[in-house]
């Protein structure tokens, strides 16, 4: 079972690795933890993701809600987990928190600004374990509001959605960062510590014709220039991701606007490569332990059809226990984020508005890694 994780209030820092989205995101000092304020809705949301075991394994682990603001009574009475002050004892380990907090529900534009509530959710941070993680924000959809939006929102969201490649492709390119090296020329759009910010205004330049660039600059690849090495390796793994997503949104009924797909790999080449080295030679010894526990010799493993992930769970007959096992280094992640307008719908059959944009990206990343 995992480590149970606490903080207090006072330890929380912004949170510098956003690509897009809205401001008031909090960290954890190790930036293991993230803690997103949200609407009820998103709350609602993720509480129920539990019962949906697939595609739990495709969203930033959920670790339960907390109250940020100084109503602690009121918090408490509604099952939410308030964090301690300086003077009060060890904070209590994260978990689910099963009863809801009632918030207004009411929609109001919020520009990209923070959102006002003192509620938030936990989340692992997705980027955590890289030491310069490249992350891009993908939106999906074509239709970017949900039923509720007032109408003035939905025609501002049409709009943006007809002049970008939101309506023809189902994606939009929102935001990314990608380290440019250690020893980068000094630029005015590279920050000190050498990364290239692109925001949401990036990606709107795009139409059907060029949106590939974007993933491009992503990849840190030269215009119409097809990945190789240990890149190429990155985007094939992305788009293995994207195919299982794909898969387990096709068999949700679901409808999640403004979702998007959120890009991670390892921005600095040698850790990269360090990266892909360290992963074959644990696959390597876990390949050899599972040889020796079976009676078979190594080569054997895979003319029988075994493989690591299908024997990983008996090993000596007996299950090992989570962290027990090896943790392979990271290299590159992809999960889908931002539920604020999201919801189960029974009945209604798969989200074809996000599946179309999850398709084209396939089709994209397939083109540079051909």
């Amino acid at each position: 079972m995992a480590a149970q994780k606490s903080f207090r209030q006072s330890q929380l820092i912004a949170f510098d690795n956003v690509a897009a989205g809205h401001d008031g995101v909090l960290s954890t000092p190790s930036g293991e933890l993230v803690v997103k304020p949200c609407k009820q809705s998103e709350i609602d949301f993720y509480e129920s993701t539990s019962s949906h075991p697939e595609f739990v394994n495709h969203i930033p682990t959920f670790l339960g809600r907390i109250s940020l603001g100084s109503d602690t009574t009121a918090a408490q009475a509604s099952g939410v987990l308030v964090l301690p002050s300086e003077t009060s004892p060890d904070p209590p380990a994260l978990g689910a928190v099963t009863n809801a907090m009632v918030l207004g529900n009411d929609w109001a534009p919020s520009n990209g600004g923070k959102i006002q509530t003192d509620v938030a959710i936990v989340l692992d941070n997705v980027a955590a374990g890289y030491k310069k993680p490249n992350i891009l924000d993908v939106k999906l959809g074509a239709r970017l509001w949900a039923d509720d939006a007032p109408v003035a929102k939905r025609a501002k969201l049409d709009k943006v959605a007809e002049e970008t490649t939101s309506k023809p492709l189902g994606f939009r390119v929102a935001g990314m960062k990608t380290f440019q090296g250690a020893h980068h020329e000094k630029q005015e759009d590279i920050t000190l510590d050498g990364y290239r910010l692109y925001d949401k205004m990036y990606g709107r330049s795009f139409n059907v014709n060029t949106v590939h660039h974007g993933f491009e600059d992503y990849f840190l690849l030269a215009k119409e220039v097809k990945a190789k090495g240990s890149i190429k390796k990155v985007v094939r793994r992305f788009i293995e991701n994207l195919k299982e997503l794909e898969g387990v949104i096709e068999k949700e009924e679901s409808r999640m606007y403004s979702a998007s797909v959120l890009f991670v790999y390892e921005g600095d080449q040698e850790a990269l490569q360090e990266a892909f080295t360290a992963e074959r030679d644990m696959i390597a010894s876990f390949q050899d332990r599972l040889a020796d526990a079976n009676g078979i010799s190594n080569d054997e493993v895979f003319a029988n059809g075994h493989s690591a992930d299908s024997e990983a769970d008996d090993v000596d007959g007996e299950e090992e226990e989570e962290d027990e096992r090896p943790k392979f280094p990271a290299i590159q992640t992809l999960k889908l984020i931002d539920f604020a307008h999201a919801e189960w719908t029974p009945g209604q059959g798969p989200d074809e508005n996000i599946l179309h944009g999850i398709r084209n990206v396939i089709k994209i990343l397939d083109m540079l890694a051909t």
